[in-house]
């Protein structure tokens, strides 16, 4: 790493590129929001005074910045609370509502406070920065924030998602304890090695986008199932085939419609399936 790339670091420590990338690939994008131009660039720029290696999208109204996020992986949102011809608190809430960005970092950016307190109630937003931009409160915010997240984004076997069990009651589940989901009615029952959770309110296929995993995959209209806990498949009929669990009592189902992308690549790790 080359001289003077990165020099402002929260607690004297230094932000190693390696945290950034993998085989090439960077880990951290940020969206910016902002219809002015020139606020646009001052805000990019010291952004790339804390680390280079982040991914910085751009957007000056709500519909480019929803086409930007749907299409790609966001880490941290900046948004312009008062952009024109829309609002940015109106943003928020939309981006809020995409599954895998209901507890994403979400700053805004104002020259006032009168909106703070109704955006924190509504959209849970992380912090917010005041305008004209003070170049160390920003970098100070950031690295925090940066190297907070990208710490989590490196633990991948540690991943985690966030289960709503009540309206204001929430659960951390780590992704890799995950046995299966059933769709029980509005909800979804997520069967972990630690116990049963619901869901409320979910549909199966905003849970699976939510956790975002290779490995549990839509095994059934009403069931997805972690290919990695899988016991024993036994065939019931034409149309379905039971899934086993070892030491958990209760099953799954796969669907004829799906049976390709599960059963094949069971047989062929050569484990156990009674047809």
């Amino acid at each position: 790493m080359q001289t003077g790339e990165l020099q402002q670091i929260i607690d004297e420590s230094y932000i190693d590129e390696r945290l950034y990338k993998i085989g090439g690939e960077i880990l951290y994008s940020i969206i910016l929001v902002e219809d002015e131009f020139t606020q646009r660039e001052i805000l990019k720029k010291m952004i790339l005074s804390v680390c280079n290696f982040i991914k910085i999208y751009e957007a000056d109204s709500e519909s480019t910045a929803l086409d930007i996020v749907k299409n790609n992986d966001i880490n941290m949102f900046l948004i312009d609370i008062n952009l024109k011809g829309s609002s940015g608190l109106n943003l928020a809430m939309n981006i809020r509502s995409i599954p895998k960005y209901e507890f994403s970092q979400l700053i805004f950016l104002t020259t006032h406070m009168d909106y703070m307190l109704q955006a924190f109630k509504q959209t849970h937003c992380y912090d917010y920065i005041l305008k004209p931009y003070n170049k160390d409160d920003i970098q100070s915010m950031l690295n925090k924030l940066i190297d907070r997240a990208i710490c989590n984004l490196n633990k991948v076997e540690e991943k985690e998602f966030i289960i709503k069990i009540r309206k204001s009651i929430f659960v951390r589940v780590k992704v890799n304890d995950v046995l299966f989901i059933e769709v029980k009615g509005r909800d979804c029952e997520v069967n972990t090695v630690r116990g049963i959770y619901t869901y409320i309110n979910i549909s199966l296929k905003k849970i699976l986008d939510l956790i975002d995993c290779d490995y549990i995959v839509q095994s059934h209209r009403a069931f997805a199932i972690n290919k990695n806990h899988i016991f024993k498949i036994e065939k019931v009929d034409i149309r379905l085939s039971c899934v086993y669990f070892e030491n958990y009592p209760q099953t799954a189902l796969i669907g004829i419609k799906f049976r390709n992308n599960i059963i094949p690549e069971f047989k062929k790790a050569g484990k156990y399936y009674d047809n």
